[in-house]
């Protein structure tokens, strides 16, 4: 049994899975921060073509530069 727990505390595989574990966390953060940044985007966008499109003129049309 002793040497099943000195075995058990020197493997580092755990602290691997963990790092693994951390940079998918970061990566998953970032995924979710530029979804949000392109969600709040497109829906101004798509605003803007709906009133192009309800006003049926091009003077309610404005275009970002």
């Amino acid at each position: 049994m002793s040497n099943f727990v000195a075995k058990f505390i020197r493997d580092e595989s755990g602290a691997s899975a963990a790092e693994y574990a951390l940079i998918l966390v970061v990566i998953g953060i970032a995924i979710v921060a530029g979804a949000l940044t392109l969600a709040g985007s497109i829906g101004n966008a798509m605003s803007a073509a709906a009133s192009c499109i309800d006003t049926g003129t091009t003077t309610a049309c404005t275009r970002a530069t």
